[in-house]
């Protein structure tokens, strides 16, 4: 029995693990993303290129760093508040902050293997600041329940 419940606590923050790290192979480079300006273009042919440019690489590409590690914070706060070990229980804000921050840096390390791919900090930043967001977003909630 305990190991089902640690599968269901630990199974979706696993999942979206590998989630994140297929979307940072090749598949989800940028050149292959800059298909989705093509609707876009089609729909606001007015548009120019700096600023089809700017939609794909800040708001398209960098909006999904942001809210893959938001989703993957949202998933570690809940392994961790609900786990069996004190530990992990009591500290779920930073320990889910912890493995937020680790995974990125690993994630943008894997990306310097990837011939389409470029790793940044600054990537690895937004990834950090999206997860923390929504552990924030959480703590708030959790502290607005209990009042």
């Amino acid at each position: 029995m305990p190991s089902r419940h640690r599968f269901s606590r630990y199974g979706p923050v696993i999942l979206w693990a590998v989630v994140i790290f297929l979307a940072s192979t090749s598949a989800l480079s940028g050149s292959n993303t800059a298909v989705l300006m093509r609707p876009l273009h089609w729909l606001f042919p007015h548009l120019s290129d700096a600023t089809l440019n700017f939609i794909h690489g800040v708001i398209i590409r960098k909006g999904a760093h942001f809210t893959e590690y938001a989703i993957f914070g949202l998933l570690a706060a809940r392994a961790f508040r609900t786990s069996s070990r004190d530990l992990l229980r009591t500290h779920w804000f930073l320990m889910a902050l912890f493995v937020v921050v680790v995974y990125s840096l690993t994630d943008e390390f894997h990306q310097s293997f990837v011939p389409t791919r470029t790793a940044s900090i600054y990537d690895s930043m937004i990834d950090t600041c999206g997860g923390l967001a929504a552990l924030c977003l959480v703590r708030i909630r959790r502290k607005s329940l209990i009042k």
